[in-house]
């Protein structure tokens, strides 16, 4: 999924209307619902910043009036402003403008996800949309992808982050990277993720290797309903030397790979591996990478599995 860029164009605190301020920082986050912003105001609430969710845009107006106060002692804010607005959001691309013209330092958090991702946390947590109380979710989904077009085009101040297959700590180290001060020992945080091709790319992936030359556990009835966890799957996807092979060419490329990143500075790399489904090969592999490469002090590991838990659809009988 592409990143937007993360600088504003706003002038800095000491010109204009906001001299006086002590205001340094403004995040305003919206997006989808469901896509996560509960979990981006909680990073910013945990790093000292003054929270408001659920605002409308016409009171951010109101809120940097506030800041702009003598004796005001906020420095940094954010705040959650979504559909749950109504009417009110679409004023909110002429709020940003506002607050460009005050030279307020402002960043806007986007976060979405894919209408499956989206429908499958709904029906999760048994919630209905906000923009389709009584019907579909799906049907509140489509008009809230047709509402949030305008301020996620607002390519200059806007990161817009898919958290579709994202966990919600690993969403929390993304923002905490992309959004907060990075102290210089800082590691860099580094994903290995498995998927299944058949269920789509991989979303948001820096490397994506693909394993399905590799023997697939998936045609062998005893190993089928295993997964990568399981050594008899290791040992199957690892019976021809195939993978023995792959890993003696992959891990020379990371080895070279990862210091480079950290020492251009790179907050998080998503490593991707990917078989057919999602359950076998790439699990297998994923957990290797993250085992090895678990006890670096330059990075934090962490490892993911989109699809292992997805089972093939059952077959009707003609």
């Amino acid at each position: 999924m592409e990143r937007m860029a993360t600088t504003s164009t706003a002038s800095q605190p000491g010109d204009g209307p906001l001299a006086g301020s002590r205001l340094q920082d403004l995040v305003v986050i919206t997006g989808f619902s469901g896509a996560g912003k509960s979990t981006a105001m909680q990073v910013f609430e945990d790093a000292g910043y003054f929270c408001v969710d659920n605002l409308p845009p016409e009171m951010i107006r109101g809120l940097v009036e506030l800041f702009m106060h003598e004796g005001s002692k906020v420095e940094r804010a954010a705040v959650v402003s979504d559909v749950r607005g109504g009417a009110y959001f679409d004023t909110l691309s002429a709020v940003l403008d506002d607050l460009e013209a005050l030279g307020v330092n402002h960043r806007v958090l986007f976060l979405e996800a894919d209408d499956t991702t989206l429908l499958t946390r709904y029906k999760e947590t048994r919630r209905r949309h906000p923009l389709a109380p009584e019907g579909s979710v799906a049907a509140g989904i489509a008009e809230e992808r047709r509402i949030l077009a305008g301020v996620r085009a607002r390519a200059n101040i806007v990161t817009v982050i898919d958290t579709s297959g994202v966990s919600a700590a690993s969403l929390r180290r993304r923002i905490a990277d992309e959004f907060l001060p990075r102290q210089a020992s800082a590691r860099m945080a580094v994903t290995f993720a498995s998927f299944g091709f058949k269920y789509g790319p991989a979303r948001d992936a820096d490397l994506v290797f693909d394993v399905r030359f590799l023997p697939n556990p998936h045609y062998v009835p005893e190993l089928k309903p295993l997964t990568g966890r399981d050594g008899r799957v290791v040992e199957y996807v690892a019976r021809e030397g195939k993978l023995d092979r792959f890993y003696a060419h992959l891990e020379p490329l990371l080895d070279f790979l990862l210091p480079e990143y950290v020492a251009e500075g790179k907050a998080h790399l998503m490593v991707a591996i990917g078989c057919t489904g999602g359950r076998h090969r790439s699990v297998a592999i994923a957990e290797h990478l993250a085992a090895r490469y678990a006890g670096r002090d330059d990075v934090w590991v962490e490892v993911a599995h989109r699809d292992i838990t997805k089972a093939d659809p059952p077959r009707t009988r003609t």
